[in-house]
């Protein structure tokens, strides 16, 4: 079947880092872009809008671009105003924009001591984000607060990603360099009793519902189902995705008094020659899930297979680098876009 070439986005200098479709707005997507690499220098936070192109094709165009001092790791539309969106930096700090206003921020946050590397908007209790940083934390802000409102010392080194569970408002996920997954209820915090060689005073950590063995080594990315409530999938530098059966969490303020460890593996999805960099499950369909690799591709898979079918259902591979990130179309079905350490955002019909 042939399929029509993605419509693709070129940002020269501005290599990405993630991408994040707007709720309101069916052709709207937000990118965070650092300058070489992310490992020194500016980042760049673009404004693109998808729009009929020539032939009926779909076209990419730059709306918009704001610069910012540091590299920019991630970034997240609000739940609750069309216009604003909050970005994820190396220097620490969050900052919220506002797409009618040029230039500047509208607000700034800083109290991560290392590069936040995540953030998401919460789609139940739309007045509140995440962020997840290289600092081991996790915090839980409100825009219009100049602090956060609370800090989970959620892993002992990097959390790459934390997200809000889409079917109870409490309750985020999170992964680490530790090679776990980590459900917390945010009304119940409390600290992990201190186990041999840790010291709590030191170096505390909030007592998790479940902490899921996901991997022998780090854990880059995770995702809720969005239709399945805590069926989780996680992946990272073993190369293997990984559904989990998470249902057997306690929450509630009993949570952290019994820390459970556990998680059924559902499904191992295999074929990534290299580390998975993103995944994200289809906002329209329970069984599929797309993801993003170091080995240039992007790739779709589904969990539930015709009897003799595979797994993999797409493979995506016009990118020439590291593909970083990769989201679903929330309002078209099958739409998906990838961005890459190549400079070129790609949205292609799966």
């Amino acid at each position: 079947m042939n399929r029509p070439p993605p419509a693709v986005l070129q940002t020269p200098g501005f290599p990405h880092y993630g991408l994040a479709w707007s709720p309101f707005h069916s052709n709207r997507i937000a990118l965070a872009s650092s300058a070489n690499y992310g490992l020194v220098g500016n980042g760049r936070l673009h404004i693109v809008s998808l729009g009929p192109g020539p032939g009926g094709m779909h076209g990419l165009t730059l709306d918009k671009f704001y610069e910012t001092q540091d590299g920019l790791y991630d970034v997240a539309w609000s739940e609750i105003h069309e216009n604003q969106l909050v970005s994820a930096s190396g220097d620490g700090s969050l900052k919220l924009w506002d797409v009618m206003i040029n230039d500047l921020p509208i607000r700034a946050w800083h109290e991560h001591t290392r590069e936040v590397f995540s953030v998401d908007w919460s789609n139940i209790n739309k007045d509140q984000f995440i962020s997840s940083s290289w600092d081991g934390t996790v915090k839980l802000w409100t825009p219009d607060r100049p602090r956060s409102i609370t800090t989970i010392h959620a892993h002992p080194s990097c959390v790459y990603q934390a997200l809000f569970s889409p079917h109870q408002p409490d309750v985020i996920a999170t992964c680490s360099t530790d090679g776990t997954l980590k459900i917390f209820d945010l009304r119940a915090p409390t600290y992990a009793p201190s186990g041999p060689g840790t010291n709590n005073f030191t170096t505390p950590l909030t007592a998790a519902a479940l902490t899921v063995p996901a991997s022998g080594t780090e854990v880059l990315t995770l995702d809720w189902n969005k239709y399945r409530p805590f069926v989780l999938a996680s992946a990272g530098v073993d190369k293997a995705i990984k559904v989990w059966d998470c249902r057997m969490v306690q929450l509630g303020p009993e949570a952290a008094q019994n820390p459970a460890v556990g998680g059924a593996c559902e499904a191992q999805l295999m074929g990534h020659e290299l580390a998975v960099r993103k995944i994200q499950w289809s906002p329209h369909r329970a069984d599929m899930i797309a993801s993003a690799g170091y080995d240039m591709t992007c790739r779709v898979w589904t969990t539930a297979p015709p009897p003799g079918g595979k797994h993999l259902v797409y493979i995506h591979d016009p990118h020439t680098e590291f593909v970083i990130g990769c989201g679903w179309s929330l309002y078209e079905e099958g739409v998906l876009a990838s961005c890459s350490w190549d400079c070129r955002l790609n949205v292609f019909r799966v």
